[in-house]
């Protein structure tokens, strides 16, 4: 991901030290709203695809914040925050990206926040709330990682596994029935070809775990633009290879992020699997 010629005011540095405060001050309000997930809960595209009166307060706080800071920028949020901008800059943002498990108190759960640059995404910020692991990347300048416990940001690199055996993917599902079953199909016959499979569900998250050598590949179908816009970024930045099934692009249909090392003969057993 090559960063496009951008104006002063879409500098890359920029935009991502204004996504690190907003998505910091987002996931403080998602933190303290974690104790009452459970009250106010709708459904959205299936009786599993849920969101809840935290997530729509976490949205409308970082909008809020980004338009008061660029208010010439264009938004785009999961929960339905829309704007057509004049700088050439549109933030991508969602709010609470694995609603499930925050509902759960699974510790997997994020604020991600993207800007991109003509359709490009130049800066992420990725927070998991419940650990408060910072995930940030700008185009050209690296991923980075930082924690409570480690503040200073270290570099990440990905992984090199020496073979599809030994890749560890990490993927996750969509909410409809029959596309689940689908996709459990395609599971079953790609777990005998590699190390093992992990679901954490949170495709953000999932991203930077690419990044950070947590695991050595992942992949997804039909994911939203604010699924993948920061967690793509933090990968590609790491040096992970992102793409999508048969040279198409990432995430039209599929998103496919994975070590170099095994990227080609992923990509090649995924388009065996979902060809069968």
């Amino acid at each position: 991901m090559t960063a496009p010629d951008a104006p002063p005011s879409a500098d890359p540095s920029v935009l991502l030290a204004l996504a690190v405060d907003v998505a910091r001050e987002a996931a403080g309000l998602v933190a303290r709203g974690r104790a009452s997930a459970g009250d106010s809960v709708d459904v959205k595209s299936s009786p599993v695809d849920v969101v809840t009166a935290v997530d729509r307060a976490s949205e409308r706080l970082i909008t809020d914040r980004l338009l008061a800071a660029r208010p010439d920028d264009g938004l785009l949020g999961e929960e339905g925050a829309a704007r057509t901008g004049t700088s050439g800059v549109r933030w991508v943002v969602d709010p609470i990206d694995g609603t499930v498990n925050f509902l759960y108190d699974l510790p997997a759960y994020a604020v991600s926040i993207a800007a991109e640059v003509d359709g490009q995404a130049v800066a992420g910020a990725v927070l998991n709330v419940a650990t408060g692991e910072l995930f940030t990347a700008a185009t050209g300048g690296g991923a980075f990682l930082s924690s409570p416990a480690r503040p200073e940001p270290q570099r990440l690199t990905g992984s090199r596994p020496p073979s599809l055996a030994q890749t560890l993917v990490a993927t996750g599902f969509g909410y409809r029935e029959e596309q689940r079953r689908a996709q459990g199909a395609v599971v079953a016959q790609l777990l005998p070809r590699v190390r093992d499979i992990r679901r954490f569900g949170s495709a953000a998250l999932d991203l930077c775990a690419v990044a950070a050598g947590r695991v050595d590949a992942y992949y997804e179908l039909d994911l939203n633009r604010w699924d993948h816009a920061a967690g793509a970024l933090v990968a590609a930045e790491a040096g992970v290879t992102v793409t999508g099934l048969g040279g198409r692009p990432f995430a039209e249909p599929m998103a496919i992020a994975a070590a170099p090392s095994v990227a080609a003969a992923f990509a090649d057993l995924l388009a065996e699997l979902h060809a069968a």
